[in-house]
């Protein structure tokens, strides 16, 4: 079938098309690089054509909460019109673990309100929540570092591989939609804390992890349960300490 990978030169977005591709899938990798914005609408239908799945794994340039809420609400009620119009079966969206238990964080709300375009467009849908990337390690230790060091809170932490997300995500685009969620993580849990002093050692990465209560997730505190999934959920089979970065 023909699959459209919304972010499909992206770090997920590219480990799908080799996926769908290996299946003998038909696969289109929407982004701005190959000629196709979901800001603007350019080529969008030219790429929704024929298509029966579309996996939206795109990202907003700019985390700041009104440019990512446009972000995510403009692309998503494009990308649901195109689809409407070219008769896709099935709308596919990753979204992250925790985003209803931190609505004041405005990335988190910007997701919320892409899923609630989702969930009221009458297309059949799947939304797949993960839980952070092993791939952004650093990024994340950058975002709460301070003069003294890195603060981290003392809460659970279950980070994934990005090759396991998009193993997932790949299987649920192939399968009949869901119509509601699924969530993903890692097959271990942490205290975030203890991970991020282990994983920035590891790195050689001197700072030091001060564990601090207070400490923010992008400007949200959190609570033991914040980042993690609450009840079942779909664990990765690479530990972080197996994983290649390369």
């Amino acid at each position: 079938m023909k699959i459209v990978v919304i972010g499909g030169t992206g770090l997920i977005g590219s480990k799908l098309v080799r996926r769908f591709e290996a299946h003998g899938h038909e696969v289109v990798a929407a982004s701005p690089n190959t000629g196709v914005n979901t800001l603007t609408g350019e080529g969008l239908a030219e790429a929704m054509a024929g298509a029966s799945v579309v996996v939206d794994v795109s990202n907003s340039p700019s985390f700041e909460a009104q440019a990512v809420m446009d972000f995510f609400t403009t692309s998503t009620a494009n990308q649901l019109a195109a689809e409407a119009e070219a008769g896709v079966g099935h709308h596919v969206a990753v979204s992250i673990v925790g985003t209803e238990r931190m609505p004041e964080n405005g990335y988190f709300a910007a997701k919320l309100a892409q899923e609630k375009l989702i969930e009221e467009s009458g297309i059949p849908y799947s939304l797949v929540h993960a839980t952070q990337f092993f791939e952004f390690v650093r990024a994340i230790a950058d975002s709460s570092a301070q003069d003294d060091g890195v603060h981290m809170a003392a809460v659970g932490w279950q980070p994934m591989a990005g090759d396991d997300v998009a193993d997932q995500v790949a299987q649920v685009a192939i399968g009949e939609p869901l119509n509601g969620r699924k969530d993903i993580a890692g097959p271990d849990r942490y205290r975030m804390d203890e991970f991020f002093r282990k994983a920035l050692a590891e790195l050689g990465d001197k700072r030091e992890v001060i564990t601090d209560p207070k400490a923010t997730y992008f400007g949200s505190e959190l609570v033991e349960d914040s980042l993690v999934p609450i009840g079942d959920a779909t664990l990765g089979r690479i530990h972080y300490g197996e994983w290649n970065p390369s």
